[in-house]
């Protein structure tokens, strides 16, 4: 049996792009900061080598040298404070995804969050929006040793939920995060926020989708029937 066809027991949500829709504002501010240092550096670029990875991973690979931790944390900081500032005035969840939740809610469908966001962007949303207790848990990238690809924090959030990674529902937004649930050995379905169809397809999503309005009938049938089995 693939894992496109395991009943499907649990939902791990990214955040960024996925539950809301904000890469413009990160990408904006990494190419700002990027600019400011003198480095060439477009969305496209952030989002197809960078998007889902831990600022740690992100800074030394931008910058093209080690850079030791209290210049990461400070980069890092000033990164998150111009993006938070950026995004404020524009948070709202994805579309559909308010009432997608509460489906997964109303049907004992337990629910996580796995995100390489720091903890100040974190807050930035789920208490922002008041969402943070519809999730059974946040998996943050301090948790983990390593960011996506690695399935490193795909792994935590199923094992936080106490259900198998293949027994997961994956949804991701990013490239990187698409190849880390999978390595996980989760469903996953992609969402059109910030790469192209093709993209996400060949990165291994199993359903691209461009919201949760409208989510394919397999996809509904395999995670809500499952819970009466």
């Amino acid at each position: 049996m693939t894992s496109a066809l395991a009943p499907l027991r649990a939902v791990v949500f990214d955040m960024d792009g996925t539950l809301v829709d904000n890469m413009q504002f990160h990408n904006e501010a990494w190419v700002s900061f990027a600019r400011k240092l003198g480095l060439t550096l477009t969305a496209d670029d952030f989002q197809s080598h960078f998007a889902g990875r831990k600022n740690e991973e992100i800074i030394p690979e931008l910058l093209g040298r080690p850079v030791a931790p209290d210049e990461v944390e400070r980069i890092a900081e000033e990164k998150e404070n111009h993006y938070r500032t950026l995004y404020r005035p524009h948070m709202k969840l994805h579309r559909g995804a308010e009432a997608f939740i509460q489906r997964l809610r109303e049907a004992h469908v337990p629910a996580a969050i796995a995100t390489a966001a720091p903890q100040g962007n974190r807050e930035l949303v789920l208490d922002g929006l008041g969402i943070r207790p519809l999730f059974a848990s946040i998996v943050g990238a301090e948790q983990v040793t390593r960011g996506k690809p690695a399935p490193d924090i795909f792994l935590a959030a199923a094992k936080a939920l106490g259900v198998a990674p293949t027994e997961c529902l994956a949804f991701e937004d990013a490239v990187l995060g698409i190849m880390s649930a999978r390595e996980a050995g989760m469903t996953v379905v992609g969402l059109t926020t910030a790469a192209p169809e093709a993209d996400l397809r060949k990165a291994g999503a199993h359903w691209v989708v461009q919201d949760f309005i409208q989510l394919p009938p397999e996809l509904e049938q395999r995670l809500f029937s499952a819970q009466a089995r």
